[in-house]
């Protein structure tokens, strides 16, 4: 039992390795990812300026973060897009095109919650 917990520890212990080193890697080779970072620092800075419900809160603050994750899961798409060929394909762009619609749709859900929320 002792031997299945350090490795079950040892394999989570992995896992974290592998996404902080995909975080790193994209911050440092997309811009986009580091824009959306310092709008979540300021974002998060005036959730907790401002008088607001826990709620609201953390519903701010989880969607700050589903952009990330969003924008995220768009460059592994155009990395994947882009690897796999280099010629122009119309399925490839729609898929990237579809991943950076998904980055837009999230983004635009966060600023909807912040007006509801300011002017509820």
């Amino acid at each position: 039992m002792l031997a299945k917990l350090k490795q079950e520890i040892a394999r989570v212990g992995r896992t974290a390795s592998w996404s902080w080193t995909g975080f790193r890697a994209t911050w440092v080779n997309e811009k986009s990812l580091r824009q959306w970072g310092v709008i979540n620092l300021i974002s998060a800075f005036f959730v907790f300026y401002l008088p607001l419900s826990g709620g609201e809160r953390a519903v701010l603050l989880a969607l700050g973060l589903l952009i990330l994750v969003v924008e995220l899961i768009n460059t592994a798409i155009e990395e994947t897009v882009d690897f796999i060929s280099l010629e122009r394909d119309p399925r490839a762009g729609r898929a990237k095109d579809a991943a950076s619609a998904a980055v837009a749709v999230t983004a635009i859900a966060g600023g909807l919650a912040w007006l509801v929320i300011l002017f509820s």
